[in-house]
């Protein structure tokens, strides 16, 4: 596995590998990976010794590695020692940076719903738009807000498909020629990070297949990350509105992104988006009596 360069100097990396796998050796008992407990111990949690056993490396070498001294160190050995260690994912990966290693691509399900905790705060965004997208960006939850200022409808199902075929997006969107090389070029970098993900090129192809804009920007191969944006949009009933786009990662489904519109200062957005909703809200939600 190649390695990787850090922010740390190798020293450092060092120092904080020591002191790392100290303390996460100290947290787990022995009955925790199922060994007997041995009676009173001068230190808590396991010994190198044991880690070192239980891990398959030899007692030296990893008594080397907790060390910090200038040693090879593999990604087997890594996952094995993690292993032992009882490391969630994030402490894994912590690890293998120490180790100057690239972490392992965590593997996910493509789409999964948006957990309680997501959904409680998307809903509380209102009256501002808010949507999730999975690693497809095919939506996995819209608010309200989004479906009225942005014109999606209960048919949009992915995030690129509706950014080039929805007509009423289309419209609404000032900027919509300037902004979709960039679109186009995001998906690619997304695609880029799962290659044996056949779904990101079926998409595309069909999606290129329709929409000779999109056939044309993708064949240049263009590649680009954005984590912010801004939207314009000149809404028929409440005029020009211009929202700052922030994209949030959900580390528990990676590829997932919760995308969160605010209004942009300055701009009269709040005060039109805000009668805006009031007046759907009135629209479909009759008065008493």
């Amino acid at each position: 596995m190649a390695a990787i360069h850090s922010s740390l100097s190798r020293d450092d990396r060092r120092t904080e590998m020591r002191e790392f796998l100290r303390s996460r050796r100290a947290r787990v008992s022995p009955a925790d990976v199922g060994m007997p407990d041995g009676g009173r111990r001068r230190t808590p949690g396991l010994r190198r010794e044991e880690v070192a056993v239980l891990a398959g490396v030899g007692v030296s070498w990893y008594t080397w590695l907790e060390q910090g001294r200038d040693i090879k160190v593999s990604a087997q050995v890594i996952d094995a020692i993690a292993r032992v260690l009882l490391l969630d994912p994030a402490e894994r990966a912590h690890l293998y940076r120490l180790a100057g290693l690239i972490p392992p691509q965590v593997t996910s399900a493509p789409s999964a719903a948006p957990s309680p905790e997501v959904q409680r705060l998307l809903d509380a965004w209102a009256p501002r738009p808010g949507y999730v997208r999975d690693r497809h960006w095919n939506f996995t939850a819209v608010n309200d807000a989004a479906r009225v200022v942005f014109g999606y409808r209960e048919s949009d199902h992915n995030c690129l498909v509706s950014f080039f075929t929805n007509a009423r997006y289309r419209v609404l969107h000032r900027y919509w020629a300037e902004t979709a090389p960039d679109v186009a070029a995001a998906f690619r970098a997304d695609a880029a990070r799962y290659p044996d993900d056949s779904e990101f090129g079926r998409i595309a192809s069909d999606l290129a297949a329709v929409c000779p804009e999109f056939a044309e920007l993708w064949a240049r191969h263009d590649v680009a990350e954005h984590t912010s944006a801004v939207k314009a949009v000149d809404h028929p009933e409440a005029g020009t509105m211009i929202f700052e786009a922030t994209l949030l990662p959900l580390p528990e489904h990676p590829g997932h992104h919760l995308i969160l519109h605010s209004p942009r200062p300055g701009t009269g957005t709040q005060q039109r988006l805000q009668t805006l909703m009031r007046q759907q809200h009135r629209l479909v939600v009759p008065h008493p009596g």
